[in-house]
């Protein structure tokens, strides 16, 4: 039995109307209730820090924000663009898993929306968790690594799937290449999983059999790989809950369906997982709770219009993104 939790007396997601001009436009009904969250828009990633925090990346900007779980505005920021020699442009940051007290972080390796080149959105690196609840830290570690994509193109288990060609496209172009999906394996590796391209109507998974060492300057040693049926869907999250995995799977494009899936990690396709409503959400980020069996699923906000504006467009102070909490037994 799967069931979406009422959030009582949070408010927020009602005081906020996502695109509407006002609450008779999107009845409270049609929508899970949620927690909102200020400060930015565009959630892509993130992982639990303790029972009361979380950090989550923005595929707007290079900065790393810690809030509360009940909502509300960041309790701490880290900036990553000097770590990540970027510049004033965004790497696109769109996958976390943590391994102990490591987290990893992986951009979408894409190009950008137009379909021009943009290196600085081929990086995979890591940060330490500095402890500290509300105004926990993270110190970057290694040195990000660019080597991905290359690896990935010349890995012989990945020559038939034309990610040469898929990498010069335009990330949400038919067969585009677009990574938004990272998750720790319970020894250690890492599973990429792949928006776009589908191969045969299938979402791709990559293992990465050496994160620590690509962090530390090795190259990506790329390990088995599977392909997953999603309803023809890509995965826009993928996060290790208990011993198997859920994905977040939506549309390789911007128009699409969204649902959740439960996966073994093995040769059997995923399952759907029923009675899960999203609503208006975008959901792109995905991870459980810890100390509970609550998975919270986080919404990347930044295309929803108020008063006629992209939430992305608007002053820092007015962005917000929304997330719900999912019980899965």
């Amino acid at each position: 039995m799967t069931d979406v939790r009422r959030l009582i007396g949070l408010g927020l997601a009602t005081a906020w109307l996502w695109g509407a001009a006002s609450a008779a436009a999107v009845p409270a009904a049609a929508e899970p209730e949620s927690r909102v969250f200020t400060g930015m828009c565009d959630a892509s990633a993130a992982v639990p820090i303790d029972a009361g925090h979380f950090v989550v990346a923005s595929d707007e900007d290079n900065v790393l924000r810690v809030y509360a779980l009940s909502g509300g505005a960041p309790t701490a920021t880290v900036p990553l663009a000097g770590f990540l020699k970027t510049g004033t442009r965004e790497s696109d940051l769109e996958g976390a898993a943590r391994i102990g007290n490591r987290i990893y972080w992986i951009a979408s390796h894409g190009r950008n929306s137009s379909g021009k080149l943009r290196t600085e959105r081929q990086r995979l690196f890591a940060t330490d968790i500095v402890p500290g609840g509300a105004t926990a830290t993270f110190q970057p570690v290694g040195t990000p690594s660019t080597g991905l994509l290359p690896a990935l193109v010349a890995a012989p288990a990945l020559k038939g799937f034309g990610l040469d060609a898929a990498a010069e496209r335009a990330p949400e172009a038919e067969g585009g290449l677009n990574i938004e999906g990272l998750a720790a394996t319970p020894d250690g590796r890492l599973l990429v999983g792949f928006r776009n391209p589908l191969v045969g109507g299938k979402a791709l998974v990559v293992a990465l059999d050496n994160p620590a060492e690509i962090v530390a300057g090795a190259a990506p040693a790329i390990g088995a790989v599977a392909l997953v049926a999603l309803g023809g869907r890509g995965i826009r999250s993928l996060e290790r809950i208990g011993d198997g995995y859920l994905i977040v799977a939506g549309p390789t494009a911007d128009a699409g369906s969204f649902a959740l899936y439960r996966w073994s990690g093995g040769a059997a396709d995923p399952v759907a997982v029923p009675g899960v409503d999203f609503g208006t959400l975008r959901p792109e980020a995905l991870f459980a709770v810890a100390g509970s069996s609550e998975i919270q699923i986080l919404s990347d906000d930044g295309g929803v219009k108020v008063g006629g504006v992209e939430c992305k467009a608007l002053p820092v102070a007015q962005q917000r993104f929304r997330g719900i909490a999912v019980k899965v037994n």
